[in-house]
């Protein structure tokens, strides 16, 4: 027990000689949830550009807009309508993880509430390779329902060939 009071003490005597500014340690409790919120951004982004790159997409990237500025969930299809990528905050949204997802079709987020004729309007979208709007009921993991806005387009490789559909999302009230 001695040694770290003589370690204090020592560390006490270099600290006071040394013109350094320190945080307290309840400010890295604010900036690392900030941190790993800019972490995931940056992973998601960078798995776009993957996604873009290994696909040849002749697309404008409207990623960094939307994830970052407009806090909205960013879905990829194939172009069988498996999903091949969504962004972290998903999670947020409706409770499931990216992992939980991958290469099922959209349509499990659907349910009782939600309007076939909306779903009949995106299906007819999506079949004729065109872009669509529109808010659904859509259901969480834990069943609840939310309204969601969509906006979805085909994405087309370098070759005129759609090889992915994207969709921008966010919960609506």
């Amino acid at each position: 027990m001695s040694e770290f009071k003589n370690y204090n003490k020592a560390a006490n005597q270099f600290y006071k000689g040394q013109n350094i500014k320190t945080l307290p340690l309840h400010s890295w409790d604010i900036f690392s949830p900030y941190y790993s919120k800019l972490f995931k951004e940056f992973n998601d982004l960078n798995s776009l550009a993957t996604l873009a790159k290994g696909n040849n997409w002749s697309y404008e990237n409207q990623f960094y807009a939307a994830l970052v500025e407009k806090k909205q969930v960013i879905v990829v299809t194939d172009a069988q309508l498996n999903i091949v990528h969504a962004t972290h905050n998903i999670y947020g949204m409706n409770g499931y993880s990216t992992d939980e997802i991958l290469g099922k079709k959209p349509k499990m987020f659907q349910g009782k509430a939600t309007c076939k004729e909306t779903t009949k309007y995106i299906a007819k979208a999506v079949k004729a390779k065109k872009s669509f709007e529109a808010v659904l009921v859509n259901y969480r993991k834990d069943g609840s329902s939310y309204k969601c806005w969509i906006k979805g387009e085909p994405i087309w490789n370098n070759k005129g060939k759609v090889v992915n559909f994207i969709a921008y999302e966010r919960k609506v009230a």
